[in-house]
Parts: structure tokens; sequence; C-alpha cells
């Protein structure tokens, strides 16, 4: 609510805007810039798959990665505007975006918010981004991780301060906003539904459905029963 009034105000004060301030279209593109490597555009990716294909049924959120996010009306060309690795927003439209414009998204902000850290963003994602998101965004959930190291963090907004999440014993940490764990598997973050349970890419439920009907068939030949004839 508190996102939607300041925007508002933004809009009934928008003939006071100075000269040197560009009021950006509502059609905006993103605008950041390539990935630093492999590793980063893979978990991202990774994570993009994985979300869409567990809520294949649903049409009310939007997931994205290494998109810019515009929230000021008041739009300079180097300001105002950021692109988290990765990010989800909850009770919006499924469909396809060129950015993130707040003020075209009745005011909504992301729900939870992943930065992957690397040697030149680190610090940057540690604070300055992490204030703007606690501040600014209000994102309740914020998370960073590390694919070379494997440093995993996660925050959760409460008072309007975050607040360290902690880890089970799986050393997964929960999404209040998804419903999900995010936990360390094989390097790489992944999703993990309340049970503990990995959160499959399509390819790799594919692959154990394959995994289960030959088992099965293996089975019935042991007990001389024609596969072929079930």
């Amino acid at each position: 609510m508190a996102q939607a009034m300041s925007l508002t105000k933004e809009l009934d004060s928008y003939q006071d805007i100075p000269q040197d301030v560009i009021l950006p279209p509502s059609d905006l593109y993103s605008d950041e810039p390539p990935l630093e490597n492999e590793l980063h555009l893979e978990q991202i990716m990774l994570l993009i798959k994985c979300l869409k294909w567990l809520w294949r049924d649903r049409t009310d959120f939007y997931a994205a990665g290494n998109l810019t996010i515009y929230y000021s009306l008041s739009q300079r060309k180097s300001e105002d505007f950021r692109g988290p690795d990765f990010f989800v927003v909850l009770d919006t439209e499924r469909k396809t975006r060129k950015s993130w414009v707040v003020w075209q998204e009745d005011g909504k902000y992301p729900n939870l918010i992943l930065e992957i850290l690397s040697e030149s963003t680190a610090n940057t994602d540690k604070k300055l981004k992490k204030e703007l998101y606690q501040n600014t965004f209000r994102t309740p959930d914020y998370f960073w991780f590390d694919p070379y190291t494997l440093e995993f963090a996660g925050f959760h907004l409460v008072d309007a301060k975050y607040h360290p999440l902690e880890a089970n014993n799986q050393g997964h940490l929960w999404s209040q906003q998804l419903g999900l764990y995010l936990g360390i598997h094989q390097g790489l973050l992944r999703f993990f539904t309340p049970s503990g349970q990995l959160v499959a890419t399509p390819e790799e439920e594919a692959e154990s459905e394959r995994n289960r009907a030959e088992r099965l068939a293996a089975k019935l030949r042991e007990l001389n029963i024609d596969p072929d004839t079930i």
C-alpha cells in the first residue's frame, strides 16, 4: 500500500519534475549488462525452469532473471532501476515482459529476490542492494548465493527490517513467499518442497519416469509377465 501511495504521489507531482529528468515511457526494454559467466546463466535458468515447471498450472506469478526493474517515474538514465539476477512477483499476470515497470504493474515489487554473488558484485549485493530491497522495494524474501564458494544466505522482512533466516537440518532456507525451501544441490541452488523433496526440472522428471518404467518392466519379466501385455 505504501509503495502504491508513493507512486501516486509521483504521478500527482509529475509536472514538478526537473528539466534534466527523463520521464520514461511505460514500455521500457531491459537494460542489464551481460552476465559475468556461464555458471551465473546456468543458475538463473535452472531456477526459472524449475519454478515454472512446478507451477505450470498457475497463471498468477511472474519469474524472471537479469531483467530490469524500473521503479521511479522520475527516472534518470543511470539511476532508479535495478536488475536482480532472479526475482518472483506473485498475484500478477503470467506473461512475457520486456522489463518490470512498477508503475504499470499496480505498484507491485518482487516478493522474492535472489542475487548471485561474484567478486565484483558481492559488496553491492550485500550492502547497497540489500538496503534498496529492504527500504524501497520492501521485498519480503531476499537471498544471495555464490556458486563458486557456495556462500548462501537468506533474509525475511520483519517490521521493515531484514532478519537472517535459520537453516534447517539439511541446510535449506525457507521462503515464506514461495512456500518452498532453497538449498544447494550438486553445487547449484535448487528449490525443495516443504517435505524436503527436490523440485525437478522437466528433464529430470522425464528421466525419473523412464527409470520407473524400466524397473517395472524388469520386475514383470522376472515374474515371466510380458510388459507389452499390461
